[in-house]
């Protein structure tokens, strides 16, 4: 059984539910390459990723997507995200010395009575630009 749920009475359409920054820095993406086998050299070797028009190292879609994840489960509690889906907007470039600083901020977009569900909607942004488009988590509520 799920954690306890976000209690669906109380959530409003237009409630800001968790916001946070990430740091991400060549080490993060060093991590997640080793995690999740992703050894691409767009995600380490400036000299690779500029000849193929980035503007420099980027981080890994995947990671940048789960980082926003983690905003929305982390709320609701394990086990209660039943849906999540996201439209890649823009990369995330990843400055060598340095960091690029991803903000989430989870708002609810919309209840459903019937199913007790809230969908959480994310605004996920580097330097003011979007890097996710149409961020959306559905969560089960109770």
């Amino acid at each position: 059984m799920p954690a306890t749920r976000p209690a669906f009475s109380v959530l409003a359409v237009g409630d800001a539910i968790a916001t946070r920054e990430v740091r991400v820095t060549r080490d993060s993406l060093v991590r997640y390459a080793g995690a999740s086998g992703d050894f691409n050299p767009i995600h380490y070797n400036d000299v690779f990723a500029v000849s193929v028009g980035l503007p420099g190292v980027i981080a890994h879609g995947m990671f940048t997507m789960g980082q926003a994840a983690s905003v929305v489960e982390e709320w609701a509690g394990a086990g209660n995200v039943v849906d999540y889906q996201v439209r890649f907007s823009r990369p995330v470039p990843v400055p060598n010395p340095g960091e690029a600083i991803v903000s989430v901020t989870a708002t609810v977009g919309a209840l459903d009575e019937e199913a007790k569900t809230a969908r959480i909607d994310l605004a996920v942004e580097v330097d003011g630009q979007k890097v996710l488009g149409k961020a959306q988590a559905v969560v089960a509520c109770g």
